[in-house]
């Protein structure tokens, strides 16, 4: 298990040391996810690599009383339909996949159905930017922390 953890951490922090030197823009993003176990928070990155192309990562969290908790670190990848389709600004649509390692606590009078372990799924989402910088989002799909999707505000340093 520490070995996998480790493993995607330092796929998340190469990815991001490549992409800050293909192009001069990071976005944060942070929000609430769906999910009929608990409300799920999260927080991540995503760096441009191409113009139509970002790699990132998340971290995220949730927990149910009298259940337990689930901590979520992912790494993700997602092309941007902008250029394809000719969609202008303020409007951002995007799908992708990501790989991200669960880490599962129950609670000792629950006897849970999941185990911590790695997963793969993808996600469909967009953005609408009120300015240069901050935007809202949403995404569908989200497999590993989400189990509907998330909607969260996106903060972007050029």
């Amino acid at each position: 298990m520490k070995k996998t953890v480790l493993a995607i951490l330092i796929m998340l922090f190469a990815g991001a040391t490549f992409a800050q030197n293909q192009v001069n823009k990071m976005q944060f993003n942070a929000g609430v996810g769906f999910s009929s176990w608990g409300l799920p928070v999260y927080v991540g990155a995503d760096f441009g690599v191409h113009k139509d192309i970002t790699v990132g990562g998340e971290l995220s969290f949730r927990t149910r009383s009298n259940y337990g908790s689930v901590i979520g670190i992912s790494a993700n990848g997602n092309y941007h339909f902008n250029t394809i389709l000719n969609i202008s600004s303020p409007w951002d649509f995007y799908a992708g996949l990501n790989v991200g390692y669960m880490i599962w606590k129950y609670d000792n009078s629950y006897v849970g159905a999941h185990a911590s372990g790695l997963g793969i799924a993808g996600q469909i989402g967009g953005r609408y930017f009120f300015n240069d910088n901050l935007g809202l989002n949403i995404e569908f799909g989200g497999g590993n922390a989400f189990s509907g999707g998330k909607i969260g505000i996106t903060y972007v340093i050029k």
